[in-house]
Formats: C-alpha cells, structure tokens, sequence
C-alpha cells in the first residue's frame, strides 16, 4: 500500500495523486505541509511535499515518485512503450515544470495568497512565460490528448500545472497567458476534467482550498 503525503492544493501532489489514480493503485493520504519539523525531514529530505511511503521506504520529489510508480506498478501505463516517445513524454514534462511553472511560481505569493510581488519581477516572469509557453504550444498535439490520442504521464502533468498558471496570471496581468498562447487549450482541460478521477482530484482540491482560506 502506497501511503501519500502532502496538501491536495498543491498542483504537485494532485500530480501525484491522479497518477495513483488513473494507474488504479491503491493508496491512502495523509495530511502533511511542507516543513523543516525533524519528523517529515526525516522522510523528505527538504521538507518538500508531495512525498510518499513504499514497502521499500519513502520516495520525495514528484517526478521521481511518478517514473517509481510506472516501473513499480507497470499495469496501465502512462507511459509510451516506444523508447523515443517516452524521451518525447519527458521531454514535454521537463519543459512544462522548469520552463512554465517553476517560473509562474514567483507569481504565487500575490496571485493566491494575499502577498505583493514587485513590477519588475512581474514584467521578467511575463517576459519568461511568453518564452516558455511558446515553446510548450511547440510540443503539445492536443490530438485530442498532449502528446496525441493517448492519455499520458504528459496529461497528468499538464492539468494541474497549466490550471494553476493560468489562474495565477489571469490574477495578475487580467490575461490567462497559457488559453493566450495555446489555441485549444481550454477544450483539452475540459477533456482532462471529463475524466472521472481528475474530477474526484478537482473536487478534493477544491474542499481543501476553501479550508485553507478559511484558515488565513
């Protein structure tokens, strides 16, 4: 039994968490923030969520934890079989976290929670998104899925990613900057939400945002 750690409003953890899903693995959740507390450091060693408990003991970073549960658990692949497919999959979940979403990151403070983020840093995050999610409308298909007529590792990725980019930029340009530069990509998000288990990660998403918020 696969045991996950983290926050359902981090885009990280529903990664994580429709990939155990849509790869019909069984796994529990459990409720942990990021934290330098020695307790969770001891299983993440930066105190980073999402993490997860295997048999074999604890695995951090989501990326690592999503190739572990292809080669663990290799029923319902969400990976491609075709060797220059897969590099084209990871390829594509490279680009989209180094070059979009880490990079909207800095956005975040402001867009979600109640901080302030300088002009300058805004101007040099829009110039670096115009970059960045020009390139990704270079690798996307959307055929109807991103990388074709497969739903992949690509997709479990892309949702939560893409959902929090354009929420984040819509709040602070009055401009969702991924629908702007990539044409099709709300009927794609609607395709991904049809999808019973991003709508149960949807929903849980949504339950633990209005708690947090409440908190505040």
């Amino acid at each position: 039994m696969i045991t996950l750690y983290g926050i359902a409003i981090s885009n990280y953890y529903n990664k994580v968490k429709l990939a155990l899903m849509e790869k019909e693995i069984a796994f529990v959740e459990e409720a942990v923030r990021p934290s330098q507390n020695e307790a969770v450091l001891k299983r993440s060693p930066l105190g980073k969520v999402p993490f997860i408990k295997t048999p074999e003991g604890y695995l951090s970073e989501s990326q690592a934890i999503l190739e572990y549960l292809e080669d663990a658990f290799p029923e319902h692949p969400l990976f491609p079989g075709d060797a220059f497919e897969r590099g084209k999959c990871r390829e594509f979940i490279q680009h989209i976290e180094l070059n979009v979403e880490l990079i909207a990151r800095r956005l975040y403070a402001e867009a979600l929670f109640g901080g302030s983020v300088s002009q300058e840093t805004k101007d040099e995050v829009r110039q670096k998104l115009d970059t960045g999610l020009t390139g990704l409308a270079k690798l996307l298909k959307l055929a109807p899925y991103a990388l074709g007529d497969s739903f992949t590792a690509a997709d479990v990725v892309a949702w939560p990613h893409l959902q929090l980019v354009g929420f984040a930029t819509q709040k602070i340009y009055g401009e969702n900057l991924v629908n702007s530069h990539i044409p099709g990509i709300e009927s794609y998000m609607q395709l991904i939400e049809s999808r019973p288990h991003a709508q149960t990660v949807a929903a849980d998403r949504a339950t633990a945002l209005a708690a947090f918020f409440a908190n505040q």
